[in-house]
């Protein structure tokens, strides 16, 4: 029996993304029949679906879904948050880890939901600037917490495959409100705790 995959994706919309795919194949001088082509638009279609399926997924939806009431006030941080996502640019991944880190203000959230928000913004076309700006803003309005704090890092390869073609640059961006923002000792406390610098 062959092998068959059963990912599910709208076909009107991947038949459509597949024909653009398959134009710009010839376009670019390729024979989009041959072998190794022939089923590269409809894989290329799902894919960036998938890459951008942060566009049908509500990041204050899966917050509010695990809230609790909690009499905890000191610094929850999740850290080396594995982020992968396309820069808007040039629809090529930046991809890198982000640190998220609030103080609760009589609520927490399950643990897992902090990484599925990092996913929701990911999973769009970005800017790292924004990304980070995007967690931090759903985090403060559903939680309104105490503070919180974002840093991420990431390398990308709209500057490592092209244009100056650096291939050890790190981007950094970090988004802080409350006492991150106001209180120098726990912003401080925070990066020491993810182990980054911030000049």
């Amino acid at each position: 029996m062959a092998y068959h995959r059963t990912d599910q994706y709208d076909q009107e919309i991947t038949e459509a993304i597949a024909r653009q795919y398959r134009a710009m194949l010839s376009q670019l001088g390729e024979q989009p029949e041959r072998e190794g082509l022939e089923k590269t638009p409809e894989r290329a279609a799902k894919a960036i679906q998938f890459l951008t399926q942060g566009y049908q997924q509500d990041a204050e939806a899966i917050l509010n879904g695990a809230l609790f009431t909690e009499d905890y006030s000191e610094m929850v941080v999740v850290k080396d948050i594995e982020l992968y996502s396309m820069c808007e640019h040039h629809l090529l991944p930046f991809f890198g880890k982000a640190h998220v880190a609030y103080i609760p203000n009589g609520k927490i959230v399950g643990l897992s939901k902090i990484p599925r928000v990092v996913n929701v913004f990911a999973r769009r076309l970005q800017v790292q600037e924004r990304l980070t700006l995007e967690i931090r803003d759903v985090l403060e309005k559903t939680l309104q917490p105490l503070g919180v704090a974002v840093v991420i890092e990431a390398r990308h390869m709209c500057m490592m495959m092209r244009g100056v073609q650096n291939q050890h640059s790190q981007t950094t961006t970090s988004a802080f409100t409350g006492m991150f923002q106001d209180d120098a000792r726990t912003r401080a406390e925070f990066m020491q705790l993810i182990g980054v610098k911030l000049h």
